[in-house]
This record gives C-alpha cells, structure tokens and sequence, in this order.
C-alpha cells in the first residue's frame, strides 16, 4: 500500500503578516498532482490542519475544496486534530464525511477504532490519535499520570489490544501529534509541555508497522518506522534551512517501509543576514536574496536612521527586523531580547522571581508551583475550546 503522509498545514496562518493563503492553496494543488502522478492509495494528515481554532472563513474554504477534491479522486484519507485545531470544530460531520472516504479522527475516545482499507496482501489498519491534552483525556484513557508519556501510552495500549484481536496478516498504521524524543523542534510549533515535559519516547509506539508523526515543522526520521513529515511550508525564520516534503510511503505484505521524500512548491525562500547596514545593502554577494524574504540583524552600535525603508530598497521582500549592535568593549550588558533567548516561560518566570528578591533563587517547592500554575492556564485554555 502506498501512503502519503503530511502534517501541519496550518491553513490560515501568515508569514510575518503575509498572507500564505495562495501558497496554501498552491500546496494542496501539488498534494493532489502527487497523488494522481504517484499513484497513491491513501493520504495520512497528521493534524493541524488549521492554524487556531476559530479559523478565518477563507482556510475554510481553502479545507473545504481540498476535501472535495480527494474525495472525487476516489483517494481514501485519514486525517486527525493537532493542537493548534479545535478537535470539536473539525470533526464536525466526520460522520457524513466518511461516506466520501474522508476519515476524520479528532475524538480521543475513538483512538482503537481504526480505518481498516485492504489492498492486494490483506487488510491495514489505520489508527488516529489526535492531539492528547493530558489533564483533559486522563480519565478517559485510565492512565496513571496526567502526561503525555502516560497518556499516548495508554492510548497505544488500547491500540496494540485492538490489533491483536484482528487476523495476523493486518499490518498497522498510527497516526498521532506529538512530540516524539529524538525529534528535532524549530520556533514555529506551539509549546505543548505539562509539567516542564514536552517529548515522548519513540518506544511507545512499538508494536505497529508505520507512524506517521505530525506537530514538529522539520521533515525527519526519528527511526526507520516513526517520521514526522514537517510542515508542507516555512512558518517562521528558523525553518529557513529546512527542505520542505512530504513521505511517499511504501508498505509491504510483510509490513516492510520504504520511504521517499516528495518536495514541496516552496513559495519564496527564505534568508536571514546579519551585519552592518552598509554591509547588507552594498555586498554584491547578497544579491541572491533580492526575491527572498528576509530577516535582516543589524549588528551597527548606532542604530542606523530608516534601516526597514533603506533595506526594502534592495531586498523588497524584507519582512523582519532586528537590532543586535555588537558588543562594545568591556560592555556586558545583553538586551532584553538577548536575556529571553532560548529561555521557556518556566525559566522566565523563576528569574523574574529572583530578580524581584535581589538575586534570590527559587526553591523546589516554588518552582512545582509556577509549573502548576502554567499547566492549569493551558488545561484551562483547552478546557474553555472544548466547551465552545
């Protein structure tokens, strides 16, 4: 059986306040060119296929005809929620959908119920496990923590058992939206941490034939059988380094993966310079950039007079701006931006906590509290969407 897995597609967002919604729909011209050219059987999406949950009324339409249009290419696709979707909003007349060959999978208590599809070896079961808030499906997974190890683990559970009652020859697929060790995060994705812990180990997913991984934006192998297909385009700078794709998915009647990467249309690619004003407008070599877009830091001890206007003159497609001069000698003084750098909102909050006891660190006991209280105000923020 031959799958085409994709993720994060993120319909509705912008780059640096432009809009992408053409390059989206750019995308999924070339994800249904990929399915008619490669002959494709099914297509895997790995959640967030919005980019928040109330999504502007022209991603909709944007889902919408994609929906029609693999439906009327008679391809079966197995779609499930990611965190950035609201699971209820999605899955609204999944019901209905099916009968068009389009599974949606955002109901967390359907996780065992896979979409069974047969080629010519026999039947292959696909399960999907759409984004698990721990404090929110802990009870309906009777799992022992409310984390995100205890939870997908109780859920691959429920799957393994699943599978197990079925015929030996049935070879499995999992899709799920998660962040899986080993896994290589950028900028773009929404943290999803409880209790200062993000990742899952990739273990937790033994017993199955293929997962097909969404949420991190990078394409990537985390091993041979679990691969996170990245995000179909760049959403911030740090994926300027990124080769956008999707995974053409051969399975056996062994179960045996082989896997291909498909390259994605990239819209405008990306650049990020750093230096001194005249240093970027003058380089001759710079002139690559002209039809980038751009994140220009500019490294001048003075901040320069109209650097956006000046810049935009040779590169027009500069979308970013940041000022970092160098450092001056015997200066050590870091900028506010410089201080918060790689730092999570734990972290921040523990050295304002110091900073307004002059000097003063944290103790164990303060520290578990400001983790809980970061985990209660995202339980609670997926607590007010599902009640919408």
């Amino acid at each position: 059986m031959r799958m085409l897995h994709t993720s994060d597609w993120h319909l509705g967002r912008s780059f640096h306040r432009v809009s992408l919604l053409e390059a989206q729909a750019a995308y999924l011209d070339h994800l249904l060119a990929t399915v008619r050219d490669h002959e494709v059987d099914v297509v895997l999406v790995a959640g967030d296929v919005y980019d928040r949950a109330v999504p502007p009324l022209s991603a909709v339409e944007l889902f919408d005809d994609a929906l029609h249009r693999l439906a009327a290419a008679g391809v079966p696709t197995v779609m499930i929620s990611g965190n950035h979707d609201s699971a209820r909003r999605l899955g609204v007349g999944a019901g209905l959908i099916e009968r068009a060959g389009i599974h949606l999978r955002t109901d967390p208590a359907h996780s065992a119920t896979p979409v069974v599809l047969q080629d010519a070896h026999g039947d292959v079961a696909f399960y999907g496990l759409p984004y698990l808030e721990p404090a929110l499906v802990k009870d309906i997974f009777q799992a022992q923590r409310a984390g995100h190890g205890a939870v997908l683990g109780a859920a691959m559970d429920r799957v393994r058992a699943d599978l197990a009652s079925r015929p030996g020859t049935t070879r499995s697929v999992v899709l799920a939206h998660a962040f899986v060790a080993g896994g290589e995060p950028s900028d773009s994705e929404r943290d999803i941490s409880v209790g200062g812990v993000s990742a899952v180990p990739a273990g937790v997913f033994d017993g199955v034939d293929y997962v097909a991984l969404g949420h991190l934006h990078g394409c990537q192998t985390v091993t041979d059988r679990v691969r996170y297909s990245g995000s179909p385009l760049a959403y911030s700078f740090s994926e300027a380094a990124h080769r956008k794709t999707m995974w053409l998915i051969d399975l056996d009647a062994s179960g045996s993966v082989t896997a291909e990467r498909v390259d994605c249309p990239v819209p405008r690619p990306l650049a990020r310079l750093r230096g001194r004003l005249d240093s970027l407008l003058d380089d001759p070599a710079l002139e690559q950039h002209r039809e980038s877009w751009v994140e220009a830091t500019l490294t001048d001890p003075v901040r320069p007079a109209e650097p956006m206007a000046r810049l935009v003159e040779r590169f027009p497609h500069t979308v970013s701006l940041v000022f970092e001069p160098d450092p001056v000698p015997g200066d050590r003084s870091m900028s506010y931006a410089q201080r918060l750098q790689g730092r999570d909102d734990q972290q921040i909050a523990e050295d304002f906590v110091a900073h307004v006891r002059g000097g003063s660190a944290v103790d164990e006991q303060e520290r578990s509290v400001l983790r809980g209280a970061f985990d209660h105000v995202r339980v609670d923020d997926g607590v007010r969407e599902v009640n919408r």
